[in-house]
């Protein structure tokens, strides 16, 4: 019975502490708890071998996105328990590259800092959602994206709970010393009639300067971030104040694509769009910017000279305005594309861009003519085709940089196109497939890590929400709700200063984590064994 205690501690406790981390991330936030799993980890890795460590990582991580990355499901629940088992290696493998010993807080950060970096490039193109750092866009430690963006708040969340389990091991380690220096030795009272002095039981002393001071450290690293993060560059004063306004037309949630009418998509816009343009005759301020969501406009023929294009060309004149539209048009057999199209406030056409990322098995079907013969994939007929390009819209209402949907999550969309003289982000999404709050919550956590690491001001429009305003601090000044029709307007800033993850990007974070690594071994191979010290004192 106690062997199967074990195992079922041994099983149990990573994956609750993989939950707990979940806790952390969008709908629920609290950014807390990622620090307190941490450490529980932390500790976990100082008691196993290598192996082990291996498999408590995969536990961990087994419940970290079977929570965190439970969307999934709602298309294809085979495919979500195989993406959920896959995406476990990544914390798995970060474990075992941790020693047991002195070194593990560094090493143990910085390996999570590089698995998280290589979750979220591969493969195909990376999955960055349900990672640490979304679950600190709404905590005090959000200001360090930039300095060194979401990889950066990963190392801080590992660093902090290193430094909080090394803090408790210790207490637990003194606590239970002292209950050992007040144990009696057995039969004393029976012998001698009264109870044993304290301190009668030899009990070897805890050592207890040196990991209190690498928690203290540790501890020092990530406060000392949180606070330089809030006085770093921030993208700088404003240049020019633009009124936006984040159009959403609404509609049913849970529906994918194929259950919904795209005239109706389309008609709800249209209309959301003319109320918008009857407020200006009662004095409310008229947008510079309009923004629609992703694909709202689906053609089965070119945008080019069609009534739809009519349509949009109109509505950015009465609304005299730069209107950014969401179009999919058809880019030969069996593809399309997904794009963004700016009319200015004359009504033509001044810049478009594709969308870059492409969500696998859900805008496109990696290796179609092998899958097909595998799974239905009558949901995904369509491949999209592969953007390129910096993301810059040039507009009339100023350098836009533009972040489609699946592509906010990606640190380097927004860099890029603040590095090509964007001046203020823009996100069209769609989420409206999603029935749950939890895709739409982390976006719009992914949405302020982009405001925080550019400078810059952002809007987002989401056919049924989340459409929102945020400030180049990473605060939403107005958000939508889900499902309902809605107005997001409000006056957001264009910058064009910089801050010091827009200058040097990944590279400062990735290299500080590969010698955390390197030399949190180096501190554990050097490391006296367990018991030498003891040993040295009884020779002497």
């Amino acid at each position: 019975m106690s062997r199967l205690g074990d195992v079922a501690r041994g099983v149990g406790v990573p994956v609750a502490a993989g939950v707990v981390m979940a806790l952390s991330l969008p709908p629920f936030g609290a950014w807390i708890a990622a620090l307190a799993s941490a450490a529980v980890l932390w500790a976990l890795v100082g008691t196993l071998g290598p192996w082990r460590r291996l498999l408590a990582g995969w536990l961990f991580g087994l419940g970290l996105f079977g929570v965190g990355l439970f969307w999934v499901t709602s298309f294809n629940v085979y495919g979500g328990v195989v993406l959920v088992l896959l995406e476990a290696l990544a914390p798995a493998l970060a474990c075992m590259c941790a020693p047991r010993g002195r070194g593990r807080t560094p090493a143990l950060a910085g390996a999570m800092v590089l698995l998280e970096m290589a979750r979220s490039s591969w493969p195909l193109g990376g999955l960055p959602l349900g990672g640490a750092a979304l679950g600190q866009a709404s905590g005090p430690l959000a200001d360090a994206a930039r300095l060194g963006g979401p990889r950066l708040l990963v190392g801080l969340v590992w660093l902090g709970g290193g430094g909080l389990g090394a803090v408790a091991v210790t207490c637990r380690r003194w606590l239970e010393r002292r209950r050992l220096l007040r144990r009696e030795p057995k039969g004393w009272r029976e012998l001698t009639g009264s109870p044993a002095p304290p301190g009668l039981v030899r009990v070897p002393p805890v050592a207890v300067g040196g990991p209190l001071s690498a928690a203290a450290l540790a501890v020092l690293a990530v406060a000392g971030a949180g606070v330089w993060g809030g006085l770093a560059a921030d993208g700088g004063p404003p240049t020019a104040r633009v009124v936006v306004a984040a159009v959403q037309g609404g509609g049913q949630r849970g529906l994918s694509h194929l259950e919904v009418d795209p005239a109706t998509v389309l008609d709800a816009e249209v209309a959301a769009t003319e109320s918008l343009v009857s407020r200006h005759a009662t004095g409310v301020a008229r947008p510079a910017l309009v923004v629609w969501p992703e694909d709202v406009v689906a053609l089965d023929h070119p945008l080019r000279g069609s009534p739809e294009e009519a349509t949009l060309s109109a509505l950015a004149r009465q609304a005299g305005a730069t209107l950014l539209a969401g179009v999919t048009e058809p880019a030969g057999t069996g593809r399309f594309r997904n794009e963004i199209v700016a009319f200015s406030p004359g009504g033509r056409q001044v810049a478009s861009f594709e969308k870059v990322h492409r969500v696998p098995f859900g805008e496109y079907v990696p290796w179609r003519g092998l899958i097909g013969h595998l799974a239905d994939l009558s949901e995904v007929p369509l491949d999209a085709v592969p953007g390129h390009g910096d993301g810059v819209l040039r507009t009339p209402a100023g350098a836009l940089g533009a972040m489609v949907s699946y592509e906010v999550f990606f640190a380097d969309r927004g860099r890029v196109a603040t590095r090509a003289g964007a001046r203020l982000l823009v996100v069209p999404t769609n989420t409206s497939s999603y029935s749950t709050a939890q895709v739409p919550t982390q976006e719009i956590a992914a949405a302020r890590l982009q405001a925080l690491s550019e400078g810059r001001d952002l809007v987002q429009a989401a056919p049924t929400g989340f459409s929102a305003l945020v400030d180049h601090d990473g605060r939403i000044l107005e958000r939508s709700d889900l499902g309902p029709r809605a107005l997001v307007v409000g006056t957001l800033a264009l910058r064009d200063g910089r801050t010091v993850y827009e200058r040097f990007g990944d590279g400062p974070v990735l290299g500080l984590a590969g010698l955390g690594v390197v030399g949190g071994w180096v501190a554990g191979l050097l490391a006296p064994p367990a018991g030498a010290g003891r040993r040295r004192r009884r020779q002497s």
